[in-house]
């Protein structure tokens, strides 16, 4: 493995702003240590304006840029699930198509799995930010240690996924992504711990997620539930989790996701679930 190498992985389907692509790019094109491939996923037919920035930038990096296409719109998981396979590199770093990068954001992940040989993945904390980017909603940051991550795990999500830098082999050893929807990452990190693989996440803020108000309040429904019940349902079955954590965790998520109106649930997310924080790094 080349410890100055590594892929980027995106998807970008229909939804999303060709202006926050363009940002999100230009982002991991600028990093103080360059990816060596940049892998989009164009997940179904997108728009005219999100299919010539996609193009401006093959155009302009012609060898790091490698575009793959699914004719209709599979989904997250799936478009991932094929995109992991088609990056050259052993080191793939995710992004979301609508966030920022901190310029420093891969050189960091870079050093921990060279000081690391035994790191399968390294992601970081998110700042969240409404609308323009001096707008800070929020933070989310997860423990770091391999240990304090493995308990974690058994509660709540243990890496913000646009900031993970993973290895290539490890994921397909542990399944590759699957189309489970809001989950498909949480579903792959419960795969990869029970590999055993480690586990590490940097403390510092390593990506800039857009975020409003509409999107902390979606987080509920039937959907965003049943897909939350799943996540522990496996947790159970796998004997990851005991029936008392279980009940405890799915409880919860049914209050938040079912119960709760969609006002107090986008109160408790902006000011009470995301830590805010002052920035030292």
């Amino acid at each position: 493995m080349n410890d100055n190498k590594y892929s980027v992985l995106l998807s970008v389907y229909r939804k999303e702003q060709a202006e926050y692509l363009d940002q999100a790019l230009l982002s991991m094109v600028r990093q103080t240590v360059v990816p060596d491939e940049i892998v989009i996923v164009r997940d179904g037919p997108l728009t005219r304006e999100l299919d010539e920035v996609i193009d401006t930038y093959k155009a302009r990096y012609p060898e790091m840029i490698q575009i793959l296409t699914n004719e209709t719109n599979l989904g997250l998981g799936l478009a991932l699930q094929k995109g992991v396979p088609a990056c050259r590199n052993e080191l793939i770093a995710r992004m979301d198509s609508d966030d920022i990068a901190r310029p420093d954001r891969c050189e960091k992940q870079l050093k921990m799995f060279a000081e690391d040989p035994g790191l399968v993945i390294c992601g970081g904390a998110i700042r969240e930010f409404n609308t323009t980017l001096d707008n800070t909603s929020g933070y989310r940051i997860c423990p770091s240690s391999d240990a304090e991550l493995k308990q974690y795990i058994k509660t709540r999500c243990p890496f913000n996924h646009m900031t993970v830098m993973y290895k290539k082999s490890a994921v397909l050893e542990a399944g590759n992504y699957q189309d489970f929807l809001y989950n498909e990452d949480y579903l792959l990190w419960i795969r990869l711990y029970e590999k055993g693989y480690k586990f590490a996440n940097l403390p510092d803020v390593l990506v800039d997620v857009r975020v409003n108000d509409d999107l902390y309040q979606r987080r509920g429904g039937e959907a965003y539930y049943k897909s939350e019940k799943g996540i522990q349902d496996i947790l159970l079955h796998d004997g990851i989790i005991t029936r008392t954590t279980y009940l405890s965790n799915v409880a919860k998520r049914f209050i938040l996701q079912k119960l709760m109106p969609n006002a107090l649930r986008g109160f408790l997310y902006k000011y009470v679930i995301r830590r805010k924080h002052e920035e030292t790094k």
